[in-house]
């Protein structure tokens, strides 16, 4: 059963599931979370990275992907395209999977909350001010630094002076943690095709009480923009031979 298909998707699965699920708690009427704010968001997130990873790996995938964007970097930076289309499909399958996992866990708060707008934002990002090119090129600089940095940890120089073996999820967290603080204002900090989109689809199709529109006029922007990031990610540690 263990595959690196199997890994992807299971990993992003859970990624989905905590990440998801923090927004949930704090977004959602009389959850005990509610109001808990941006940083109980962006711990969620680091930590729902975290255990995605650790899952991925267990099920058999010892890259741990968990995002196109990080697949699609990683494929050009070593040149081996031949697994990019199976592992985007495993991570989109295991987002839509997460999500409905989400909408089951917090099945009673949705028709006690009244905000379509908010239901929607438990699954999937939204700008916090409209503008396309400059919301696509946000999500492009934080996916391009999640990317290079994930990299750079895991570069040859960085592991002969450490980190220890088996430290690599826990400051792929804090990373992406980091993100969330310091970039994350703008879009919602997707930074993942995946995550974004299987979300959103699931949103599409699930029974949502009283949910409204999925998005789709702003969908290509968190799916798009870290694309583009984390392609000039993996040329740029191609370049540098990281």
């Amino acid at each position: 059963m263990h595959s690196a298909w199997f890994g992807e998707f299971m990993g992003t699965m859970v990624l989905i599931l905590f990440g998801d699920g923090v927004v949930g708690g704090v977004l959602l009427k009389h959850s005990k979370a509610e109001n808990a704010g941006w940083m109980v968001i962006a711990t969620g997130w680091a930590m729902a990275v975290m255990c995605g990873v650790f899952t991925a790996i267990a099920c058999g995938s010892p890259g741990a992907y968990l995002n196109p964007a990080v697949t699609l970097g990683f494929a050009i930076q070593s040149g081996n395209f031949s697994s990019v289309f199976p592992l985007m499909t495993a991570q989109l399958l295991g987002g839509i999977l997460g999500a409905t996992l989400v909408w089951l866990h917090y099945l009673p708060h949705w028709k006690e909350t009244p905000d379509a707008s908010a239901k929607l934002s438990v699954f999937c990002t939204s700008p916090a001010i409209r503008s396309i090119p400059l919301n696509f090129l946000s999500e492009a600089i934080a996916t391009f630094a999640l990317v290079f940095i994930v990299f750079a940890i895991f570069s040859k120089n960085v592991a002969a002076a450490g980190p220890a073996n088996g430290l690599g999820p826990y400051l792929v967290a804090s990373l992406v943690w980091g993100i969330g603080l310091s970039l994350g204002g703008p879009t919602g900090y997707a930074i993942n095709p995946a995550r974004d989109l299987g979300p959103r689809l699931a949103h599409a199709i699930l029974p949502i009480a009283g949910k409204g529109p999925s998005g789709w006029d702003y969908a290509a922007i968190p799916v798009l923009g870290p694309l583009a990031g984390g392609a000039i990610a993996g040329l740029l540690a191609k370049l540098l031979a990281l």
